[in-house]
């Protein structure tokens, strides 16, 4: 709103010294009482400039798409003339019949008015409003594609961690024990290894995702875990099936559980606990600190990941909530994608 009054301002600045030159052969008025006339234009100015947003807004891109584009493109012209002709008669041609009745006005200064008033809403909407809008939609398009690449990054570096030689190192020698002691878990550790890789493919380029889907790859994943660690890792759930329906962005809960089991230690008398919870439109990831006795360098990756992503899709922040006895990361759930 700041904006549009400056932009009033100065705007009604100009037009009302390039009246006076064309009328007087100069820039100033010689009393002050002339300037009420400034008043005038800038009332009229800046409703004006206000209307234009409402129309730009109403003929965007992503709107009206039924419509030729000819057609939708006269319709947006005559909505901008005909908001300027009912603000001139609210603004000058009333108040100069009916307040003050001090000058007669002749047909043809009336005409002259008329299309002087309507050119400049038309110079005025043209080159400042939809110049802006022009600036937005780039940005929009800016962020979309930034959004994009975040997205991107996050699931390479999901495949790039699962694919990592000591991961498929680890899975692969657990898979070999469970084929001796327990070929039926074997089958079933197989089967969730096939899982995890399945989820993070279908995640695709995907920008949001259900959080069911979500769910099921996190569970896929901790089912690995648990396995491997025995009763070193426990993880504990509490979904109900009423936030599954709400989105978030693909791989960010599963990289919330790896980061937990990276930098924490764990062994059958000090398990390493995760839960994960939803409450109050949020997806909560909380684990007990243990460090680890070999130190793992955090560069906080994946955390920084996933907060930019967010930053993209919502002013709701990623909460992260650390203290000496656990960590605490809060997700917000969204409704849906945000415009493009």
């Amino acid at each position: 709103m700041i904006r549009k009054i400056a932009l009033a301002a100065l705007a009604a600045v100009g037009v009302f010294h390039v009246g006076v030159f064309i009328q007087a052969g100069t820039l100033w008025v010689g009393t002050l009482a002339g300037y009420k006339e400034l008043v005038r234009v800038f009332a009229f100015l800046l409703p004006t400039f206000w209307a234009h947003a409402h129309i730009a807004r109403l003929f965007g891109a992503n709107r009206l798409t039924r419509l030729p584009t000819s057609a939708k493109a006269l319709l947006e012209g005559l909505c901008v003339v005909l908001v300027s002709l009912v603000f001139w008669g609210v603004f000058f041609s009333f108040p100069q019949q009916y307040l003050v009745p001090v000058v007669e006005i002749s047909p043809r200064a009336l005409r002259l008015s008329l299309a002087v008033n309507a050119v400049l809403s038309l110079f005025f909407y043209y080159f400042v409003e939809r110049e802006h809008s022009r600036k937005n939609l780039q940005q929009e398009v800016y962020r979309v594609a930034q959004l994009q690449k975040e997205t991107l990054q996050a699931q390479l570096e999901a495949l790039k961690n699962q694919v990592d030689p000591h991961f498929l190192f680890n899975s692969l020698n657990v898979l070999g024990s469970l084929i001796q002691l327990d070929p039926d878990r074997a089958g079933q550790f197989l089967g969730q290894l096939s899982e995890v890789y399945r989820a993070l493919l279908d995640a695709g380029a995907q920008t949001l995702v259900p959080l069911r889907s979500e769910m099921a790859l996190v569970r896929a994943y901790a089912h690995l875990m648990e396995t491997r660690f025995g009763a070193a890792l426990r993880v504990e759930w509490d979904v109900a099936p009423a936030w599954e329906q709400l989105l978030v962005p693909p791989t960010a809960v599963q990289m919330l559980l790896e980061n937990a089991i990276k930098h924490n230690g764990s062994t059958v008398r000090k398990p390493l606990r995760i839960r994960v919870s939803a409450a109050a439109g949020l997806l909560v990831v909380e684990n007990n600190r243990q460090p680890r006795t070999d130190v793992v360098a955090s560069t906080h990756t994946g955390l920084r990941n996933i907060q930019r992503r967010y930053q993209h899709l919502t002013d709701r922040p990623v909460e992260i909530l650390p203290t000496p006895e656990s960590f605490v990361v809060r997700l917000p759930l969204l409704h849906s994608a945000p415009a493009a």
